[in-house]
């Protein structure tokens, strides 16, 4: 299973509700019928939207801590789908490697964001990470 191509189809549902203001279940529902993803993968997509929408305010509230002088709403949407995505992961799905995670977000900004959407998406998600110590646990459970 891909969860590199689960994760960039959890980013376009988000940012289809995100945009469209469509229900968030019925675009997963719809997007999961026309996947080709396995079933894994819709599996993951699937639990990483549902996380996602499901913790967005407080998701939203992060974003909004970390990422100063940027109010949400002012923010690329892609930049900002791509953020929710990504500090649900970081929260909440804690066997996930941060470095995984963050790798992850960079990638889907350099493909549907600007020119800038991967160093910015990189600079809040360290913020989160320092901020919260996980990257310090990680690195000494590795040792």
């Amino acid at each position: 299973m891909s969860r590199r191509a689960a994760r960039e189809e959890a980013f376009k549902v988000i940012f289809q509700i995100d945009l469209g203001k469509t229900p968030w279940k019925e675009a997963l529902l719809r997007n999961l019928k026309e996947s080709s993803l396995s079933e894994a993968g819709q599996s993951f997509l699937k639990q990483l939207v549902e996380g996602t929408m499901t913790h967005l305010a407080e998701i939203d509230a992060e974003i909004t801590k970390y990422a100063q002088d940027w109010k949400l709403d002012r923010m690329l949407s892609t930049d900002r789908n791509i953020l929710r995505l990504a500090l649900y992961e970081l929260k909440f799905q804690n066997e996930i490697p941060v470095g995984a995670t963050v790798n992850e977000a960079v990638e889907l900004a350099k493909i549907y964001g600007d020119d800038d959407s991967a160093r910015f998406i990189n600079g809040i998600l360290g913020n989160v990470i320092r901020s919260s110590g996980r990257a310090k646990e990680e690195m000494l459970e590795d040792t």
